[in-house]
């Protein structure tokens, strides 16, 4: 699975592509398949998003998982002070992130 990441333009915030627009939840990603680059640049160009990129990730019983560790920080924040994050939609998400 392929999922689209980048920052928001107007806050700063990583967003993910959710097929249909851009979501602050890794949980909305879709798959991007063969096209992510190519949405990459016409979001980029259209000035909704900096800095997108694609990723590996995985789709299991506990929803889309990003491959790398870099990017599980980027979706859910400071692995040291969770006091210091946006708290996830989903309840038991920090079972998996390290």
């Amino acid at each position: 699975m392929k999922i689209l990441t980048g920052n928001d333009l107007a806050s700063g915030d990583v967003i993910w592509w959710a097929g249909d627009g851009w979501s602050r939840q890794v949980s909305d990603a879709a798959d991007v398949g063969t096209h992510g680059d190519e949405l990459a640049r016409a979001e980029e160009a259209a000035l909704r998003v900096v800095g997108a990129y694609v990723i590996d990730a995985t789709l299991d019983e506990d929803g889309v998982r990003p491959a790398h560790i870099k990017d599980r920080i980027r979706a859910f924040g400071p692995t040291v002070r969770p006091d210091l994050v946006e708290q996830p939609t989903e309840a038991d998400i920090g079972k998996w992130v390290i």
